[in-house]
C-alpha cells in the first residue's frame, strides 16, 4: 500500500473516532477524554502502517509494538484521569470561553484528527524505509523509547499520586521529576518521537520524521500544552505556583534556583 493512502485511511478513521468522541463529550460534558482518543489512534496508527508498509520486516516490527504500547500507555493514562476526576481544567475553561459551542467543539475534535495523520508520518518514515536496518539503528531507537516511556510514566504517576491526596489541593508538586521541570510528562512526551529517527536513517522519506518533534515542540510549548496548563494552573494555585515558575525550568529539566531550597 502506497504510504500517502495509507495516512488518508488513519486520517478518516481518526475522524470518525473524533466524531464518536465529540457525540460521547455532548453527554459527559467531559472533554478531557479527546486526549486518550488522539492517543489510541496514534497507537492503531502504528499498528495499521506496521502491517501494510513496505519497509524492512524488524524496523516495521519495532515501528508497531513501540508506537503501540506508547499510545496506548498514555489512552488508558488519560481514561483513568476522565473516569474519575472532574474536565480537565483546559477543557473547562473552553467551555466557558466558548459558552459550551458544540460547533466549536466538534471543529476543534477534527482538528485532533488532522494532528493525528500529521502525527502519524514520524511512524510512516521508517515503516517505508527501503533501507536495511542496522542493529545499533534498531537498539539506539528502543534505548531511547524506553527513556522517553519510563520518564513519562513516572511523572504522570508521581502527579497522580499528589494530586489523589485533599490536603495538596491547591499546592504545587516540587519533588521527583517535577523538581527538575515543571512539565517532565511532556518533556519526555516530545523526546518519545526521536526514538523513530534512527528507525529512519536512509529512508527518502526521513524528513517526515522529524515533523513529529517540530509539531510536538511547538504544540506543548505555545498552542494547547503548557501556555493552557500554566494558565489553569496559576488560577487555581496563585502565589504558589508563580514560585514554582521563579524556581524550575519551564520544560527542559535542570536544577532548581536556589531559592527553591530555601
Amino acid at each position: 500500500m502506497s504510504p500517502w493512502v495509507a495516512v488518508a485511511w488513519v486520517w478518516l478513521a481518526s475522524a470518525l473516532a473524533m466524531a464518536l468522541a465529540w457525540q460521547v463529550q455532548r453527554r459527559t460534558r467531559n472533554a478531557t477524554t479527546v486526549d486518550a482518543v488522539w492517543a489510541g489512534s496514534l497507537a492503531l496508527a502504528a499498528l495499521f502502517y506496521g502491517a501494510v508498509a513496505t519497509g524492512d520486516g524488524r524496523v516495521r516490527l519495532l515501528v508497531a509494538v513501540l508506537g503501540a504500547l506508547w499510545g496506548f500507555r498514555l489512552c488508558l493514562h488519560v481514561l483513568a484521569r476522565a473516569l474519575h476526576e472532574a474536565e480537565d481544567g483546559r477543557y473547562a475553561y473552553l467551555r466557558r470561553h466558548w459558552r459550551d459551542d458544540q460547533r466549536k467543539f466538534f471543529a476543534f475534535y477534527q482538528g485532533q484528527a488532522l494532528l493525528v495523520a500529521l502525527f502519524s508520518l514520524a511512524f510512516v518514515a521508517p515503516a517505508w524505509n527501503p533501507a536495511p536496518a542496522a542493529w545499533p539503528w534498531l537498539a539506539a531507537a528502543a534505548a531511547l523509547w524506553l527513556l522517553a516511556l519510563a520518564g513519562e510514566a513516572i511523572a504522570d504517576r508521581q502527579l497522580a499520586r499528589w494530586r489523589s491526596r485533599p490536603e495538596h489541593r491547591g499546592r504545587t508538586l516540587r519533588s521527583g521529576l517535577w523538581r527538575y521541570s515543571r512539565h517532565p510528562n511532556y518533556f519526555f512526551e516530545w523526546l518519545h518521537w526521536f526514538a523513530y529517527l534512527p528507525l529512519a536513517f536512509g529512508s527518502p522519506l526521513f524528513a517526515l520524521a522529524l515533523l513529529a518533534p517540530v509539531l510536538m515542540f511547538v504544540s506543548l510549548n505555545w498552542v494547547t500544552g503548557i501556555p493552557y496548563t500554566e494558565a489553569q494552573a496559576l488560577r487555581s494555585r496563585g502565589d504558589d505556583y508563580r514560585r514554582y515558575q521563579r524556581q524550575t525550568s519551564r520544560f527542559f529539566p535542570w536544577f532548581p534556583a536556589r531559592s527553591a531550597q530555601d
